[in-house]
């Protein structure tokens, strides 16, 4: 829905809440990366936006490089693409039964957060989202990196259909060959994401939004937010 996406309570809250029972178990050990030192030239903005107990990245649609072609077709009108990860089960299906399952592991999928004429911090709040500076290369490698989550049909995304009474936060669904579960949660996910893009943030225990936050609001702090207000339109 391009263009019309209006602030709303996410799913990620009750699957990411349930997971507070898992509190103490630690994900893969997955070291931060060694911020490296970069050439001047062209940066873009690569946007971290927390949503309540998640988190997403996403792009300026007209940063999108050929790993996300074939997805960002569907979105021509779309200004920006904000991207994220989550249990197939509950996502396409709902109810309790489906969201205690997520902890023990399963099928998870791509989500996709289209948005039109405003800017993220317009629809989710200042305080909820940081510009991080990026090189051209490393936007390419993040796009990579979602990219890879996809599945795909003969070199398409799979898109799916939630059902109707499904919670229905997010504007597409996609068919991920990565698993959810309570060691690799939505905001693992994301945390990974940001290392593929040689940015120093670990995965490393992140299982909760705020685990993750805390690192992004270093990446602000000591000066790679991305100062320059105005995106470029696509």
């Amino acid at each position: 829905m391009p263009g019309s996406f209006q602030k709303r309570t996410f799913f990620p809250v009750s699957v990411c809440v349930a997971l507070a029972a898992c509190g103490g178990i630690t994900t893969r050990s997955t070291a931060p990366a060694t911020a490296t030192a970069v050439p001047s030239e062209q940066r873009v903005p690569l946007y971290v936006v927390r949503r309540g107990w998640h988190v997403d990245v996403g792009l300026a649609l007209a940063d999108v490089q050929p790993p996300l072609l074939p997805l960002a077709a569907a979105f021509q009108d779309s200004r920006y693409l904000l991207f994220g990860f989550g249990d197939r089960r509950y996502l396409l299906h709902g109810g309790a039964a489906n969201m205690t399952a997520a902890l023990w592991g399963g099928a998870g999928l791509l989500l996709v957060t289209s948005l039109g004429s405003q800017v993220p911090e317009d629809v989710f709040g200042p305080d909820s989202v940081v510009r991080v500076a990026v090189t051209v290369q490393q936007m390419g490698a993040l796009q990579r990196f979602i990219a890879d989550t996809l599945a795909t049909h003969d070199g398409a995304p799979m898109r799916v259909t939630p059902d109707p009474h499904a919670p229905g936060a997010y504007d597409a669904y996609y068919e991920s060959v990565q698993q959810y579960s309570a060691l690799h949660t939505c905001n693992t996910w994301a945390a990974q994401a940001l290392q593929s893009a040689q940015l120093p943030v670990s995965s490393s225990g992140v299982e909760f939004a705020g685990q993750l936050w805390e690192q992004v609001q270093r990446l602000e702090r000591t000066g790679a937010e991305f100062a320059v207000a105005p995106a470029r339109a696509p």
